[in-house]
């Protein structure tokens, strides 16, 4: 188990530049099943989770090329389905959650799609109900081996139809659209989700030949086609990647440079900075974070009631920034909620910073109460565990701004999401060192 050892309280200057967006990898990278033919994919993040797709994507007969840092091409011509019933794909594919986007493509190129229960962040339930109904929905036939948790499905031809989703789920609908576009007839997906990362997918198969309308939207529209081409794809900033560094230069009291971040793509995420006091500018396409010399305070709402920030599916604030915008309050002055909806484990880390003196309560596993500090007392330096990915580096960037020198264990967790987090820090004047 990798360690970190952090020497906190000091500011950091400079510019830092977002890695690929690791959400969108996922779905792009298994996209590249739906075709014989090469794929080309840029600015991927050199992460745990992509890179163990992408071994998954290997080990199943994809030929992968590396052509440069970020760059990758596929070619999915010789793809060994035996591969999926082995004992091999039934360890490795549960190990982590994005595996379960390769079962749509999977399915409607192939008729046949498995996967053993995926893994993934400890932060409560994330079911799968959405992914299967759908192909459910089009035609395909359902199985699950309850002792082996393993999932099924499979179809002579998909055949396309209308489907309202019960969930705005983002890899549900993903899914979906990768199953959809070499189904036979028309499709229509109500309630989609219409995250930018979607949107790219959904570009992406159009570029190879799809033909999918409504993009966007929370109503896609998809004409089946008989076959996929080739492409070259690249993929956007990672926006949470983005919320850390904001949440980082805040906290720190740090003057930093965020560069290339596809503001037009952000949607709401400098707005809810902006409500916590943060000042933020948009230079070009970066963003430009001054010293918050008097820190920041918390918006309230305009007949003086308590701020709520809470997640919502797109435009809606993406749930995985509620942690570091947690971390964030606990030095503004003013409070805030943060009423996490779709995860009931995800504010549990909360526990952490209470330990290094933070002003929390936590009402329940959805909704936690931050009374800020306003830089009067800082956080203290403690010894701690990273338990998902988003709330330990919500914990790395509590013991930069601590007094004093901090660990944090298990930071295979941070790396999962996370692109050589600590050199990357170090180039911007954070004080931290990697414990193997």
């Amino acid at each position: 188990m990798g360690t970190f050892k952090i020497e906190g309280g000091h500011q950091l200057s400079g510019e830092i530049t977002p890695q690929g967006a690791k959400n969108e990898a996922l779905q792009i990278l298994c996209a590249v099943l739906l075709t014989a033919e090469k794929v080309i994919i840029n600015n991927i993040p050199d992460i745990v989770d992509v890179n163990k797709l992408i071994q998954l994507l290997k080990d199943l007969g994809v030929k992968v090329e590396k052509l440069s840092k970020g760059s990758y091409s596929f070619q999915a011509d010789a793809v060994n389905l035996d591969y999926l019933q082995s004992a091999d794909f039934k360890r490795d594919g549960s190990g982590l959650r994005g595996s379960i986007m390769m079962v749509g493509p999977l399915l409607a190129r192939f008729g046949q799609g498995y996967i053993p229960k995926p893994g993934g962040d400890k932060i409560g339930r994330r079911r799968l109900d959405t992914h299967f109904e759908g192909f459910i929905n089009l035609g395909a036939k359902f199985r699950y081996n309850k002792e082996e948790y393993f999932y099924g499905v499979e179809a002579e031809k998909l055949k396309g139809t209308y489907m309202l989703l019960d969930e705005a789920s983002v890899t549900g609908t993903a899914n979906i659209v990768m199953a959809a576009v070499l189904a036979e007839g028309e499709t229509t997906i109500y309630n989609a989700a219409c995250e930018p990362y979607l949107q790219q997918l959904c570009k992406m198969l159009n570029r190879m030949g799809a033909k999918i309308s409504g993009i966007g939207s929370n109503l896609l529209t998809i004409q089946g086609v008989d076959s996929l081409g080739g492409t070259e794809h690249r993929m956007l900033p990672d926006m949470i990647e983005i919320g850390s560094w904001v949440g980082l230069a805040a906290m720190t009291r740090s003057e930093l440079t965020i560069k290339n971040v596809s503001w037009d793509d952000l949607g709401q995420i400098p707005t809810v900075f902006r409500k916590l006091g943060i000042e933020i500018e948009r230079r070009g396409d970066d963003i430009y974070i001054p010293q918050q010399k008097d820190g920041y305070e918390i918006q309230n709402y305009i007949d003086g009631s308590i701020l709520t920030i809470s997640d919502a599916p797109w435009p809606g604030l993406t749930p995985d920034l509620l942690s570091i915008i947690l971390v964030m309050a606990t030095q503004a002055k003013g409070e805030v909620l943060i009423h996490q909806k779709m995860f009931e484990s995800r504010l549990f880390f909360v526990d952490k910073l209470i330990d290094m003196g933070a002003k929390i309560i936590l009402c329940d596993p959805h909704r936690a109460v931050v009374i800020g500090h306003n830089f009067k007392s800082t956080l203290k330096a403690t010894t701690m565990t990273s338990p998902d990915i988003r709330a330990g580096v919500s914990l790395l960037i509590a013991a930069l701004s601590a007094k004093g020198t901090s660990t944090i264990h298990n930071i295979e967790q941070i790396d999962r999401g996370y692109e050589d987090i600590d050199t990357r820090l170090r180039a911007i004047g954070a004080k931290i060192e990697r414990i193997a």
